[in-house]
């Protein structure tokens, strides 16, 4: 029995399943064609099609002008922002990142991990028109993200060794998929308290995240900026890492 027959037979409605399933998977692929959905789903290319178009309908996902593909909407966005994603957290944390966006002038970012993915719950656009897409909401990998560098160098090694099973995805040429490369990479992450990004989930994004500590001690959400690599160059990366560890003290406990 599948994970969605489960959820369906524990008295889940199926089609409202299947398209939380299609976007979950368009929020880890970024986009996808009717074919790849119906086999994530495992239904036919035509059910596909009407859970698709049915999410395009409420804007929940919108088909890209330049292939046949579909991706997340912005529907999804004015939904995001009714949530008040950082309940759980003092409004110190969301002050800090909004403090972190004026001073540096990229997209804010705040991400917590959640089933072995970085999770986007809180963000801060800059004032430049010049974004490519909203984080908010979006599930990225853990070891080619800063924000997912931060969450794993910090775990120990049990826990690392967990979030990190199966194959380590190649996004871009300069994507860490050796183990010990990538172990080698945490180590000096979690020795220096934060962590880069360098074109390493996407072509010409650079990132950078420190932690967001608890008043326990405890790693409770990592706080970035990304941007433009011809922006964030040699000058610009360096002191971004400054005002980002600040950002994460004054977002801790």
């Amino acid at each position: 029995m599948t994970a969605q027959s489960e959820r369906v037979a524990k008295g889940g409605i199926q089609s409202v399943d299947r398209a939380a399933v299609v976007l979950e998977y368009l929020a880890r692929e970024g986009a996808s064609t009717v074919s790849s959905v119906g086999q994530e789903l495992d239904v036919h290319k035509s059910t596909a099609f009407r859970i698709l178009n049915t999410l395009l309908d409420h804007g929940l996902v919108e088909q890209r002008s330049d292939s046949a593909e579909y991706q997340l909407g912005e529907g999804l966005v004015r939904l995001a922002q009714a949530v008040p994603a950082t309940h759980s957290f003092s409004p110190r944390v969301h002050e800090a990142c909004v403090w972190l966006a004026g001073q540096c002038g990229e997209t804010v970012t705040l991400n917590v991990t959640e089933g072995g993915e970085s999770v986007t719950i809180d963000q801060i656009l800059p004032g430049s028109s010049v974004v490519s897409r909203s984080w908010l909401g979006r599930r990225t990998p853990l070891h080619c993200t800063s924000p997912g560098k931060v969450s794993l160098a910090l775990q120990d090694d049990a826990a690392r060794g967990q979030l990190l099973k199966g194959r380590l995805k190649r996004y871009t040429p300069a994507t860490i998929t050796d183990r010990q490369a990538l172990s080698r990479e945490l180590d000096a992450t979690a020795e220096r308290g934060y962590a880069l990004a360098l074109e390493e989930f996407e072509e010409g994004l650079t990132s950078a995240a420190a932690p967001v500590f608890g008043a326990d001690g405890s790693m409770i959400a990592q706080i970035g900026v990304a941007g433009p690599s011809y922006r964030l160059g040699d000058e610009a990366l360096a002191s971004t890492v400054v005002l980002v560890q600040e950002a994460g003290r004054r977002a801790s406990a």
